[in-house]
């Protein structure tokens, strides 16, 4: 290894560092006790916010808790969670926790051959499922799962009919849990007292960007030291609010919804559904809020859409701000010396456009903002920070329950993603692979030794599969890419495709990117269209359409993303490492990538390897000079169902820049 190596204070790694709390039960009682009359849950139904206390939270846990125990639950079980982000799912993870089993959430959008693989490999005898659809998805696998014994289902509409031999609706348990109190609390508390940090709290499943999902197993000590010790590193209080909407078995879903709501005791609030989303949002107002950099882009593309529907008066007063904001609102937001007038103009902005767009997007009252996931475009990042929204980048991983670094107030740049979190060190190895020790670390990978043994060393030390490098004059990390992605071109010079994807997705009209060129002369691209941008755009122009496919071979969207390309290859060509990975040649692609077809996990991370097997063809034709090329590609529809589609593709040379000797000159 080399010497380039950081790392935070020391901390102890017993219960003693949590106050003596073992357990995320044991976090529930402190808050039943101690915050009994604030809010734990709100849940939006049928336009209406529900709300439940801690003592209500607990009293519904351990309601639930003794009808796991009255359905012959044993110490060590996994239960199956399946769901959308409901109150009820979040109460069932900690109801299995306290009677000593294991809750394995799984992505609620997964197909059942998916679910298949976890609920086997896990090898769960219980499964809690939201509603129909889950329970249907479960009962077509069942007979591949020997292990499977019972199901509950939180909503009853359509179960009337269905076999309850092995079904159970979600209220019937808790109303026989609480019938058999007297009966049943003694083994609960039994079971309870014998957590400790130990015991393990929850499995999470990898996406699987490069092969099957590992099941990670987490600690109560990974949990709640990374709940206490990024608590404090941002400040959190009891009086937080936050919004759960990202899937309940991604990692990030879990630390914020239940390691820190739990730490701290704020409250977790969540939507009614996906389409109202964007509403209950804003009646929220969270103080504390997390996202993907697909959100932000998403978010940004339909304030782009909108502005583009606004008056000519609108749209100059909106610009004309925001490039104001775009060069004095980063350092107001991080309290650095700024003009008078130009403060003043800010103040105006703030009044005219910053203040009522935050409003819109649900964000006025952020006070703390994290994005992480995957790298997101530096331009999108701005955009956000230039209006005082504090959005902050932090790295890491499920195998570190989360937090490896993060960047502290003051200390915001769009380029690296922080300093070491409290506890987490970090070194550099020498092919520039990222590697970290701390308590979040994760136990081991679910009966895969050779996985957990390639991945975390006899010391501790988790490889991250990321390339990276240490600021030596700010301590701060950078990640160039994943490891695997990174490359060189055939004359030697990097070859990092994230970054320059990125660039290109900061365009409303561009959802998704995908660069080749890894041992080539030159990079070549796919690229999916936003179809709510690029629909606005051909709806203001009067242009008809019946699909996606035909849309993306408009020779007008064709000409537009020529020209989106061109840009980034002119502020790809300023960066002296990276000009090299200019596109010379792209194409549209007739179709959105898709998890549901493999080309990208349910985190939206692009499966790289996939896709480039998938199109080879069309790589080829890129390659080869062709300048259209007809293709036919297999699609799964939304019941399962197999179809393929056909199209012309159209393959178009893209303006690059010639690069000599650090200056650039326009090819």
């Amino acid at each position: 290894m080399k010497t380039e190596h950081l790392g935070g204070t020391e901390l102890a790694q017993s219960s003693q560092a949590a106050g003596g709390l073992q357990s995320i039960p044991a976090l529930l009682h402190r808050n039943a006790t101690e915050m009994a009359d604030r809010p734990a849950y709100r849940e939006k139904e049928f336009g209406i916010w529900q709300s439940w206390t801690w003592r209500e939270t607990e009293h519904q846990i351990n309601n639930l808790a003794r009808g796991l125990l009255n359905l012959g639950v044993k110490e060590g079980d996994f239960i199956a969670i399946i769901g959308r982000n409901r109150p009820y799912m979040y109460w069932s993870m900690v109801a299995a926790q306290s009677v000593g089993a294991i809750p394995v959430p799984l992505y609620q959008d997964a197909a059942a051959e998916e679910m298949a693989y976890v609920l086997d490999h896990c090898g769960a005898r219980f499964v809690i499922a939201e509603d129909q659809e889950q329970v249907d998805k479960v009962i077509d696998i069942q007979e591949d799962l020997h292990q499977f014994e019972h199901m509950i289902y939180l909503d009853p509409r359509g179960m009337r009919k269905y076999d309850h031999t092995q079904l159970h609706e979600f209220s019937h348990i808790q109303e026989q849990g609480f019938a058999a109190r007297d009966e049943l609390t003694p083994e609960l508390e039994r079971r309870r007292s014998k957590l400790d940090y130990s015991s393990t709290c929850v499995m999470l499943y990898t996406s699987g960007t490069t092969g099957k999902p590992k099941g990670v197993v987490l600690s109560n000590r990974n949990v709640i030291e990374s709940a206490k010790n990024s608590s404090e590193f941002d400040n959190l209080r009891p009086d937080e609010e936050i919004l759960a909407y990202l899937p309940m078995a991604w990692v990030g879903d879990f630390i914020f919804s239940v390691g820190q709501a739990y730490w701290c005791g704020f409250c977790v609030n969540c939507p009614e559904s996906a389409e109202t989303l964007n509403v209950d949002l804003r009646e929220i107002g969270p103080t504390y809020y997390f996202a993907p950099p697909r959100v932000f882009e998403t978010q940004l593309t339909s304030v782009m859409i909108r502005m583009e529907d606004a008056s000519p008066m609108k749209r100059k007063m909106f610009h004309y701000f925001m490039e104001h904001a775009k060069k004095v609102g980063g350092d107001i937001l991080d309290g650095n010396p700024v003009g008078f007038g130009d403060r003043m103009k800010y103040a105006l902005g703030n009044l005219m456009v910053y203040g009522p767009l935050k409003n819109t997007l649900g964000f006025s009252r952020v006070r703390v903002g994290y994005t992480a996931g995957e790298a997101i475009g530096p331009e999108i990042f701005a955009f956000y920070r230039s209006l005082g929204i504090n959005l902050k980048q932090l790295y890491g991983q499920t195998e570190a329950t989360v937090f490896i670094t993060a960047q502290p107030d003051g200390q915001v740049r769009s380029d690296t993603v922080g300093v070491p979190s409290p506890g987490v060190e970090l070194k550099i190895d020498d092919n520039g692979e990222v590697h970290y020790r701390s308590p979040g670390v994760f136990e081991y990978y679910y009966k895969n030794e050779e996985s957990t043994k390639g991945t975390k060393d006899a010391e501790g030390w988790v490889a991250t599969g990321d390339a990276g490098f240490i600021e030596k004059d700010t301590g701060h990390l950078r990640i160039i890419d994943r490891a695997k992605d990174v490359g060189k071109m055939a004359d030697g010079s990097l070859f990092a495709p994230k970054y320059v994807e990125n660039k290109l997705k900061f365009f409303p009209n561009v959802l998704e990117a995908v660069l080749f060129g890894n041992g080539r002369d030159k990079c070549m691209a796919f690229v999916n269209i936003d179809l709510t941008a690029v629909g606005n755009w051909a709806e203001r122009n009067n242009i008809a359409y019946s699909s996606y496919q035909e849309l993306a071979g408009h020779p007008q969207v064709l000409e537009t993303i020529k020209s989106h390309v061109e840009e980034v290859n002119k502020s790809v060509a300023q960066d002296e490492m990276l000009s090299g990975c200019q596109i010379h040649r792209f194409l549209v692609l007739h179709k959105e990538l898709d998890a549901d077809d493999g080309e990208m996990t349910r985190t939206r991370k692009v499966r790289r390897r996939i896709v480039e097997d998938k199109f080879s063809d069309l790589i080829d034709a890129l390659y080869g000079g062709k300048d259209e090329i007809y293709t036919t590609t297999e699609v799964t529809y939304e019941d399962g169902r197999k179809g393929s589609i056909s199209a012309n593709l159209t393959l178009i040379d893209a303006p690059v820049v010639a690069v000599t000797s650090g200056k650039v000159a326009a090819e």
